[in-house]
């Protein structure tokens, strides 16, 4: 059983093919019941919220012993369930962090498409209001979420002038791979796609695989289809932080499915630049977690 991010809305924006990730983000963790802790799963280990593990130890870590460790790497990569306003508190307390000792580091955002980096590049040198950078960016057209939970971090963003890199495909790209595959992708949709598509992962295919079949669809859709988008939208945005890396620090904002495991965006990014990094699992209490997902799980309220 997974939990549905906001419901009806959620699933409504993936049957509506807005893309396909609306759902893959709400089916990421095993129920475990409505306690006000979380689950190490395969332990007896009950974790409570504002609680740091590292996966390394199994063991409760500070915040400055967490920070020491990212220090070490060059791209950290923090996820989030989208809806939970805790959990981009915690994005933007590392932000802060790390902008501290490496003002010139960059932050990349799954919630934009590449065709919006002018628009972002305008925001981060304080050029737009919030009005215009939403309108500009058409927000509630691609992203869904309510502004209001990612607005202090595009704000410290602005206020410190500090570079977004657009991550994302057009949203709308995922969803016509998924209905109807690569091959049939328009040349004015194909122009978006990344250089190298790697399906050949046994164990993200069988994760895939797993969401893949909790769904019954309205049209007749093939796994290899929907598992070849999943890859497209990770590879597009590994492509994406690789090639703004350089020698930055790179935070990289994105759903947990796409750090799960590194199969996603981390994997990818390495395979691409082979440069070190860490990812950091938010997850809320009443779930059930293995260590193994993320070098990190930082436990939050709901």
């Amino acid at each position: 059983m997974y939990p549905k991010d906001n419901g009806k809305r959620k699933l409504a924006a993936f049957f509506g093919n807005v893309y396909i990730g609306v759902a893959i983000v709400s089916l990421l963790w095993a129920c475990a019941g409505k306690s006000d802790t979380v689950v190490i799963r395969g332990t007896s280990q009950t974790v409570k919220p504002d609680t740091i593990i590292s996966a390394a130890t199994g063991q409760a870590v500070t915040f400055e012993q967490l920070m020491a460790d990212l220090n070490r790497h060059q791209i950290i990569f923090v996820g989030e369930y989208h809806a939970n306003p805790a959990h981009h508190a915690i994005q933007l307390k590392i932000i802060e962090a790390v902008f501290k000792n490496n003002p010139s580091m960059r932050v990349g955002m799954e919630m934009f498409d590449r065709s919006y980096q002018e628009v972002l590049d305008l925001w981060s040198a304080g050029v737009l209001d919030e009005e215009t950078f939403l309108r500009k960016v058409h927000w509630y057209a691609n992203w869904l979420y309510d502004f209001e939970l990612y607005r202090n971090i595009l704000m410290f963003i602005k206020e410190n002038k500090i570079k977004i890199v657009a991550l994302n495909i057009p949203f709308h790209i995922p969803a016509r791979i998924r209905v109807g595959g690569i091959d049939n992708l328009s040349d004015a949709d194909r122009q978006y796609l990344p250089k190298e598509i790697d399906t050949a992962n046994t164990a993200h295919r069988e994760y895939v695989a797993e969401i893949f079949n909790q769904h019954q669809f309205k049209s007749s859709v093939k796994f290899d289809d929907f598992y070849a988008a999943q890859c497209v939208w990770d590879e597009v945005m590994a492509e994406s932080v690789a090639m703004n890396l350089g020698s930055k620090k790179v935070v990289v904002l994105a759903g947990n499915g796409h750090i799960r495991y590194k199969y996603g965006i981390p994997n990818r990014t390495f395979r691409r630049t082979g440069v070190s990094f860490l990812t950091i699992y938010p997850v809320a209490v009443g779930e059930e977690i293995d260590l193994a997902v993320a070098d990190y799980v930082w436990v939050t309220s709901r």
